[in-house]
């Protein structure tokens, strides 16, 4: 449904990832004309060569444990020789053709998101796009013979979402063949023989969860006293004795201060003198925010000392008729988030009802094997005393689905306000955490007590059963 407003809002929209794309749709929804400059395609890095292939890739790594892990339940495969004779074959990945198709489901992704946007009548300028003062936005295309012409694109509002790239050193620069960054590893033709992994974040955890899965040897290479430093404690440890039971090499309070290219792999030069020798190597320490050189500070948009985009909780810059959504901006770096962050941009701009964005109501997961997903307060914050609560952890291994399963690892944590028993947040780590962590997410929104929760009906059995088996654990007695 259409608002009428007396002249339709001219909104530009930089950048056609999760934020820009949400905001798009958003603007052209509520009434405006909407125009989206996109230099690569529509969905942006996200879709072509992030979140898309690299969660099809873990897909494929699931599959291919899941079927290693089948002789745990009783499941064997065997093939039988021109005698008769069984023998268990080997199972193979497929590299190349792996890469073939995430690559390819990545592009069809993006046209999709192009024909709603053509659907809902955005205009879409293929070029390079920077800001031209606080009110338009200049667009640099390669139309015709090689020549470079320049549109001038003059709106009421504009939202800037032009994401982030990988960080690169230069003592470790990538040549897409030996040494690469996470956009470069779908070029891969064969499984690498020995993976090392640089950097124990979020993106290096599930590429070296990822890769172990589907046969390389992978070394990881940790600065921090344990992986995922950033996360639940409980679950990186999980996760780290999973990495190594499943024989991965992980260096901790290790800092790689080079890598180079040897004859036949690369060699990782640690701070402390060692060297590590693989045959590829995947650099994942961090991003960069998108934002030099498009003009935000002649435009009078404030930016942080790393680069980003500083924007409150209704995504709006410094300057009023600048809104900022995604990775380029000083919020969490998810599409989720992002996505939430172009919606709420248009609904601000263009006077509908509002709901600024909280923070602590994101639900966010990292998909190794198994998933960790969290929503709401912290533990640590609850410890430090920044916020007042209780907590229960429930190990999955108590659960009789997951038994069933053959579940081994994770747990169920709930932290719920002191006195009150209002759900304040959670942690999941389990196969398909991702879809579990949506309950507990309801909880945080809409501020359910944990008495509230259990009284839900869930299956039986079903690993959901230990959301309120924990939530009626926490019973708060009047």
């Amino acid at each position: 449904m259409a608002y009428e407003f007396e002249r339709k809002q001219r909104i530009t929209v930089l950048g056609g990832g999760p934020g820009g794309y949400e905001a798009a749709i958003a603007g052209a929804q509520l009434g405006g004309e909407v125009t989206l400059v996109e230099r690569v395609g529509v969905g942006g890095s996200a879709v072509l060569t992030d979140v898309v292939p690299s969660k099809t890739l873990i897909a494929t790594a699931e599959a291919a444990s899941a079927i290693g892990d089948a002789a745990d339940l009783g499941v064997q495969f065997f093939s039988r020789t021109e005698t008769g004779r069984p023998i268990r074959p080997e199972v193979a990945v497929n590299i190349a053709a792996v890469n073939k198709r995430l690559l390819g489901l990545a592009r069809q992704q993006s046209e999709d998101m192009k024909s709603t946007l053509i659907r809902s009548g955005v205009k879409i300028v293929q070029g390079e796009g920077r800001l031209d003062g606080p009110d338009a936005v200049i667009v640099s295309t390669g139309r015709g013979a090689g020549a470079i012409d320049f549109d001038r694109i003059e709106g009421d509002t504009t939202v800037i979402s032009v994401g982030a790239s990988p960080r690169v050193l230069a003592s470790a620069v990538p040549d897409g063949e030996r040494i690469f960054t996470w956009t470069q590893l779908y070029n891969l033709q064969a499984i690498p023989e020995h993976l090392i992994v640089v950097g124990s974040g979020v993106t290096g955890a599930e590429f070296a969860s990822a890769y172990t899965a589907l046969g390389s040897k992978v070394t990881l290479i940790s600065s921090r006293d344990q992986v995922l430093p950033g996360e639940d404690a409980d679950a990186a440890a999980v996760i780290e004795n999973v990495f190594r039971r499943n024989g991965m090499t992980v260096l901790s309070k290790s800092r790689a201060d080079s890598v180079v290219r040897t004859e036949n792999g690369v060699v990782a030069t640690l701070s402390d003198g060692r060297t590590v020798e693989g045959s590829h190597c995947l650099m994942a320490v961090g991003a960069v925010p998108n934002t030099a050189g498009i003009g935000l500070e002649e435009a009078g948009v404030q930016l942080t000392e790393s680069g980003h985009i500083r924007v409150n909780r209704v995504a709006r810059t410094s300057v009023p008729s600048i809104y900022a959504a995604g990775d380029c901006t000083t919020f969490l770096p998810l599409a989720s988030v992002a996505s939430m962050q172009g919606r709420t941009a248009m609904f601000h701009a263009m006077g509908d009802a509002v709901n600024p964005t909280e923070i602590r109501n994101v639900a966010s997961n990292i998909f190794t094997q198994p998933e960790i997903a969290t929503v709401g307060w912290t533990q640590r914050q609850i410890e430090e005393g920044i916020a007042q609560g209780d907590i229960y952890k429930l190990p999955l291994s108590e659960n009789p689905r997951a038994k069933m399963m053959g579940i081994k690892d994770g747990f169920v944590k709930l932290f719920a306000r002191t006195g009150s028993g209002t759900v304040i947040g959670g942690v999941i780590v389990a196969p398909k955490a991702s879809e579990l962590i949506f309950p507990i997410a309801l909880a945080v929104e809409h501020r359910l007590t944990v008495d509230q929760v259990s009284r839900a009906f869930t299956v039986y059995p079903s690993l959901t059963g230990s959301i309120t088996d924990a939530a009626r654990a926490m019973h708060i007695v009047l």
